[in-house]
């Protein structure tokens, strides 16, 4: 089995996030904070300021690999959701193997929080802001009819293919 993460590519970071090569050079890959955590912490290339009410889409630099039977689940830590009342917006986010290199994104995964608490939430560079679960998934015993495969980047298997 292999699984993990990966930068997205300088010239994928200039296009979705800045052309600063030191802060692409300097930000950390999702990892674990303790020997029996689940989840992998993600975190801030940049200074974030929510306010409420508001919701942020951001850039994590990220894109992830794993074998074609799994994803990676994001889902708000635990103290953020708790103590600021802040979420993902769409609760759980998942990425599917592969997604991972497409040829929209090349698998660049971001996450949008909104704040519903009643006062700015504040996220510091290199402060992790949500964590990733790698975990198995089933399939039906018919799932080999499926032919369809992946041509894009975020939202992309929702779009009809020419060829149905």
């Amino acid at each position: 089995m292999k699984r993990g993460f990966e930068k997205i590519s300088f010239s994928q970071f200039c296009n979705d996030i800045v052309d600063d090569k030191n802060l692409y050079e300097e930000y950390k890959l999702p990892s674990r904070s303790t020997f029996h955590s689940a989840g992998y912490d993600f975190f801030a290339i940049q200074d974030i300021v929510i306010k409420p009410g508001e919701t942020v889409k951001i850039p994590t630099g990220v894109k992830a690999y794993m074998d074609f039977d799994e994803m990676l689940m994001l889902i708000v830590r635990s103290s953020t959701g708790f103590k600021y009342n802040v979420r993902l917006t769409n609760q759980v986010g998942i990425i599917d193997s592969d997604y991972y290199n497409n040829e929209s994104n090349e698998g660049h995964i971001w996450i949008s929080l909104q704040n519903h608490g009643d006062s700015e939430f504040v996220i510091k560079k290199g402060e992790a802001c949500i964590q990733g679960i790698f975990t198995k998934f089933l399939s039906t015993d018919d799932d080999n009819l499926i032919k369809k495969e992946r041509k894009g980047g975020f939202g992309s298997t929702n779009r009809r293919d020419e060829n149905e």
